[in-house]
């Protein structure tokens, strides 16, 4: 399957390229956060912009000819680091940990201005992002990965932005078919919650390895 690479990095190569792909996204982050809510004059925005095309093509010296992909060592180690909920190297991803428990998985995250639907509030477009990866990563936990097929999320209440926390489960399995349920609530309050289909598509069904089986839930 194409996009699905093989690479393998020593433990402590990948840790250093770990930590760099994350403070270049984080650095790039605060630019979309400032720039969303600066106040500065015509000059300032003339001399921001200088700086942001001169860093730009720095960052163009060496890259990749198309998308990152995911990416596995051998020993079943992932990185999908374009991924737009997860991306370590995606500064529009929201810096998401998931955190998986025997019966369930969840999150706990910041959404700040860039996330702005409705005033005051996370756009519903980025909270069904966040629950279109929390529900496939939880199947993909649970052993039972697959791509989205539908995924049906009900608004209860405005989601203030700020700290969310996302939960999900595996309801039940057919077939190809996974069905996890998920919430997502505001300082205990319930404002959205969503059931996911995930199919295990044709191509993940034969002999293939584990390590790329199992990140058909990456997104």
């Amino acid at each position: 399957m194409s996009g699905y690479i093989q690479e393998d990095i020593d433990p402590e190569e990948l840790a250093h390229r770990t930590e760099l792909a994350s403070a270049i996204a984080g650095s790039v982050r605060d630019l979309i956060d400032a720039t969303v809510r600066t106040e500065v004059g015509e000059t300032d925005i003339a001399e921001a912009r200088r700086l942001i095309a001169a860093a730009t093509e720095i960052l163009r010296k060496d890259q990749l000819p198309g998308p990152f992909g995911i990416r596995f060592n051998s020993d079943g180690t992932k990185r999908s680091w374009g991924n737009a909920v997860l991306g370590r190297r995606n500064p529009i991803a929201p810096p998401v940990e998931l955190h998986h428990e025997s019966e369930y998985s969840w999150l706990e995250v910041a959404l700040g201005p860039q996330y702005e639907g409705p005033a005051g509030l996370v756009h519903g477009g980025v909270l069904a992002l966040v629950f279109d990866q929390l529900l496939g990563s939880t199947a993909e936990f649970q052993g039972v990965p697959g791509m989205t097929g539908t995924l049906t999320v009900r608004y209860r209440r405005g989601t203030p932005l700020g700290v969310i926390r996302g939960e999900a489960r595996v309801d039940r399995v057919e077939g190809v078919k996974t069905f996890v349920t998920g919430t997502i609530s505001v300082d205990g309050q319930l404002t959205a919650e969503c059931e996911g289909i995930f199919i295990l598509p044709r191509w993940a069904r034969g002999e293939v390895p584990d390590a790329m089986r199992n990140s058909v839930g990456e997104g």
